[in-house]
């Protein structure tokens, strides 16, 4: 070690980089305590200050995989805007830490995630920002990947981005840890063709997939009260939207804008797990405060609720001082609150509307 350390003090480029090899070499055959890995981290770092770009992505990748690797130097080159030297670094060094490996994936190129992506064991915090922040295809990769390790919300996010994207709903939905609950949501969402390739590919989740949408389905249908022609179309059109994951604020606003009653209270009722006669009934009772719940309920902009307010009033008209008595009364409102409305309401599973929802408002 004192003649290498020589080496870095009067040696030549040429001479410096030999020893840098000699080093490394040294290193990777042996077998040394943490500090006297730290030790050769140490002459190392100070030998590879000055090489160029190709010969730092030779030592990453002389590194990457060793047990012997310097910590502080690994994490020096995983942070290395080069994605040359920084990829064999992130992609298999097991010396690296969480930390650093958040770090990197907060604030590297799409390439450095990538790398990330394709680690043998990929920790949950690692995930949280990949599936958030990561391209496309850095998504994709870290999906497919059995090593790694995604926390609820992480599987959240895969989900969300999987609608659209036929690729990614196949590399989530093939995974054995996704939550029930979160496989029921992508399978409702899936196309077809997604689908059936689940079932091809897998055939032990076949029926579980055929149960979840027959259960999907029978649980729209479930909510749908009215049976006339125009409200079985009406059923037809919001199920098809919510099936694709389509049924947002934005499409409610539109339907109660555009004065579509029918879908707009089948929307209410699925969004909000009540019937679709209650709905109805919350959106033209003569006292307004139980579609203020609803759309409150639902986190619903005030634009928005104003839509369904005047969709349901008399003539579809409300007069000034009486809208802003409403927007009074809407921002006085909480979220929680009225979801705890919606709550006693189901669990008292009360025939008659405004008794049981008065009721309900007041217990809160």
């Amino acid at each position: 070690m004192a003649e290498l350390d020589e080496a870095v003090e009067r040696g030549n480029p040429e001479s410096c980089l030999r020893a840098l090899w000699h080093a490394a070499d040294i290193l990777i055959a042996g077998t040394y305590s943490e500090e006297q890995i730290w030790t050769f981290g140490e002459v190392i770092g100070r030998l590879a200050q000055e090489i160029e770009t190709s010969a730092r992505a030779k030592l990453a990748g002389k590194l990457a995989c060793s047990p012997n690797a310097p910590i502080e130097l690994t994490r020096q080159m995983a942070s290395d805007d080069c994605i040359d030297v920084a990829w064999p670094v992130l992609s298999q060094s097991q010396r690296l830490d969480t930390e650093t490996l958040i770090a990197c994936a907060k604030s590297k190129s799409q390439q450095h995630l990538l790398a990330i992506s394709k680690r043998q064991a990929v920790p949950e915090a690692v995930t949280d920002v990949l599936v958030v922040r990561g391209s496309p295809e850095v998504v994709t990769s870290v999906a497919s990947n059995i090593g790694a390790n995604f926390s609820r919300s992480g599987f959240l996010h895969l989900v969300r981005r999987s609608e659209g994207d036929s690729i990614l709903a196949e590399s989530v939905g093939f995974r054995k840890d996704i939550p029930r609950h979160l496989f029921h949501q992508l399978i409702a969402k899936a196309s077809e063709e997604v689908r059936q390739k689940l079932q091809k590919e897998r055939p032990d989740i076949e029926t579980q997939i055929h149960n979840v949408v027959v259960d999907v389905t029978g649980a729209i249908h479930a909510r749908f009260g009215p049976t006339s022609k125009d409200y079985f179309t009406a059923k037809r059109t919001v199920a098809k939207l919510h099936e694709r994951g389509e049924l947002t604020e934005d499409k409610i606003f539109e339907l109660a804008h555009s004065l579509k009653f029918n879908e707009t209270t089948v929307a209410l009722s699925l969004l909000c797990g009540l019937p679709t006669d209650v709905a109805e009934r919350a959106l033209i009772e003569k006292d307004r405060e139980p579609a203020l719940i609803l759309a409150k309920s639902l986190d619903f902009s005030w634009p928005t609720t104003m839509a369904l307010l005047f969709l349901g009033a008399a003539n579809f008209r409300i007069t000034a001082g009486e809208l802003e008595r409403l927007k009074l009364d809407f921002h006085r409102l909480t979220v929680k609150a009225c979801r705890e409305v919606l709550t006693i309401y189901r669990t008292r599973k009360e025939e008659a509307f405004g008794g049981s929802f008065q009721q309900s408002r007041r217990s809160i």
